[in-house]
């Protein structure tokens, strides 16, 4: 299997890789507050950490939903943020004419789940040079992401993560099928598990989307017991209040606590393989 770097953080090597931080990009205070918590959990479980926000939530299920500072401010608010804490720092993009701004930004950039068949944003993507994480659709098979792979492959890609965030299953559900994360490893490259979008019941409060936040250490164990090689969590110093996804992001101790129980199914397991 291929690994990669990004910044100082292996991905596809002995260590996690843990991907955290406030689902969308609200103030300084709570991207740092929340970095530094979650920096300072991972050092301490000899866990790799990269720093997740996004500048643009461009898929809310309202119109009127708050999604942002935007390109601009965002990507600045993410270098500063970068610099304060000495940690890689991912984010989403939502259009292939965005990826040049983002790459010279960003340590990895994310493609989306909705948009992970686009060919434009995957190529884009890799011609930033930067290495890329791609979200599984919801309505994509396991093996259906080779061709996403072969796809960034071909356009040079400096490196490749498969993120498993649930399968939509009738109205407002997400399930996981725990068998995805060997097949998408079986591609060559490394594989990531979001626990908190896996939580999700899309557009399930009407206004809004759900979550049923309570699995969240029942699906990360889980995970850890399969294999994987990164681990996708969204945290806020306060949920509720949360501007995007309030339902489903963990609080700094219930991300911690996760953590920690994660590192001990690990090192219970040994390495992969």
């Amino acid at each position: 299997m291929k690994s990669f770097s990004i910044g100082p953080v292996t991905v596809g090597g002995e260590a996690l890789c843990v991907i955290a931080g406030p689902c969308v990009i609200e103030s300084e205070e709570v991207c740092l507050r929340v970095g530094a918590a979650i920096r300072d959990a991972c050092a301490a479980l000899g866990f790799g950490y990269v720093f997740k926000a996004s500048f643009d939530k461009a898929n809310r299920t309202s119109i009127r939903s708050y999604r942002g500072p935007g390109l601009e401010a965002g990507l600045a608010l993410l270098s500063r943020v970068r610099e304060q804490l000495g940690v890689p720092v991912l984010t989403d993009f939502h259009e292939p004419g965005q990826a040049a701004a983002v790459g010279e930004a960003v340590d990895i950039l994310q493609v989306p789940a909705f948009l992970a068949r686009q060919t434009d944003m995957l190529v884009a993507a890799a011609r930033t040079g930067k290495p890329v994480n791609v979200k599984k659709a919801q309505f994509m098979a396991p093996w259906d992401m080779e061709q996403v792979v072969r796809k960034l492959e071909e356009s040079g890609c400096a490196g490749i993560l498969l993120t498993e965030r649930g399968v939509s299953f009738g109205y407002n559900t997400l399930v996981v099928d725990f068998r995805a994360l060997p097949q998408m490893r079986a591609l060559g490259h490394p594989v990531c598990y979001d626990v908190t979008h896996s939580l999700q019941q899309p557009g399930g409060q009407g206004t809004q989307s759900g979550a049923t936040r309570e699995f969240a250490p029942h699906l990360a164990r889980a995970a850890a017991a399969v294999g994987l090689d990164a681990l996708f969590l969204e945290v806020h110093p306060d949920p509720p209040s949360a501007k995007s996804d309030a339902a489903a992001q963990l609080s700094v101790a219930q991300a911690e606590a996760l953590l920690r129980q994660v590192a001990r199914i690990r090192e219970a397991l040994g390495p992969m393989g």
